[in-house]
């Protein structure tokens, strides 16, 4: 009987103090998204890869063309000149499968570095939020649920801007 008084008294001064807490929720993924300086890692990391990406669409178009080719012609080539085509097309397609992995690997590292710097900025800035409006906790996700009341991301993406 004494656990279950603690347990009704718990109930009932509980929401009594949480409603002196303060807390906020910051959403990462709308922050990644709509932040200005995770839109201008996104633009540098546009215009950083897309010569890369240029390469990886000719060597494309070239190996689909390789191929058309050889489906087309292949039946009235000599075999010399088919195996040449079909050896060109293996080294073509091996080529353009290891620059694909290349590349996914080189932008997934640098995208990790930029997001990583992002989201250092956006600590420090909650840190400031947090700090300079007395908030007692400010979680970041993964959550399960959080009352737009106290989602606070709007003021984290505007003082991002605002830096």
């Amino acid at each position: 009987m004494g656990l279950l008084m603690v347990a009704l008294l718990a109930l009932a001064t509980g929401p009594a103090l949480a409603a002196e807490y303060k807390l906020g929720f910051v959403n990462s993924e709308r922050l990644f998204r709509e932040a200005a300086p995770a839109k201008r890692a996104q633009q540098k990391l546009e215009k950083e890869f897309a010569a890369r990406d240029a390469d990886i669409q000719k060597l494309t178009r070239q190996s689909r063309d390789l191929q058309i080719q050889l489906e087309k012609d292949g039946v009235t080539m000599s075999d010399a000149d088919r195996r040449n085509k079909e050896r060109d097309l293996a080294n073509l397609t091996r080529d353009l499968q290891r620059s694909q992995r290349e590349f996914r690997e080189d932008l997934n590292l640098r995208r990790n570095e930029e997001l990583a710097s992002v989201q250092e900025r956006a600590n420090k800035v909650i840190q400031q939020i947090a700090e300079a409006e007395k908030f007692d906790l400010i979680v970041q996700e993964p959550v399960i649920f959080a009352s737009p009341r106290i989602d606070i991301t709007e003021k984290v993406i505007k003082a991002l801007a605002d830096k």
